[in-house]
């Protein structure tokens, strides 16, 4: 069990204007198959525009964040979820002036592949792969 007070803050390339603390994976819960973290974007807060390292699932838990990919663009709303494959380039964005909060769900270090940690990005990868529509909202009406 991890209790908030006690998650792993840590500072992800890429990111500017955002908090992440590590509830599960990491250090503190080695052996865990995935990692999960809750991150906090300020206002105008965003994770840049990068490949995923491997297959994540973004949980929006509170405010509303922008999700860029080279092909769309959807918000999502509290609750809303959306799934990258590995190799996916996008954004996150708070273009609101409250703070958001997100899940990031994905395969801990020894799950993904060799060499790279999924609590960053892959910089430098030119691995190109579809997303999922944000489930109930979106561009997409296929789902």
């Amino acid at each position: 069990m991890t209790r908030l007070a006690d998650a792993e803050p840590f500072d992800p390339p890429g990111h500017r204007g955002v908090g992440p603390v590590r509830l599960q994976g990491g250090d503190d819960s080695p052996g865990s198959a995935v990692t999960v973290t809750l991150s906090h974007y300020l206002p105008g807060g965003e994770a840049a525009m990068a490949p995923q390292p491997a297959e994540t699932v973004y949980v929006l838990l509170a405010g509303e964040l922008v999700m860029i990919t080279e092909e769309t663009e959807a918000t999502l709303q509290p609750y809303d979820s959306v799934r990258f494959t590995a190799g996916t380039v996008r954004r996150v964005v708070n273009r609101t002036h409250l703070p958001a909060s997100m899940l990031v769900i994905r395969p801990a270090v020894s799950s993904a592949a060799p060499g790279r940690d999924p609590g960053t990005h892959a910089a430098g990868s030119d691995a190109r792969a579809p997303a999922e529509a944000p489930r109930g909202r979106g561009p997409h009406p296929e789902r």
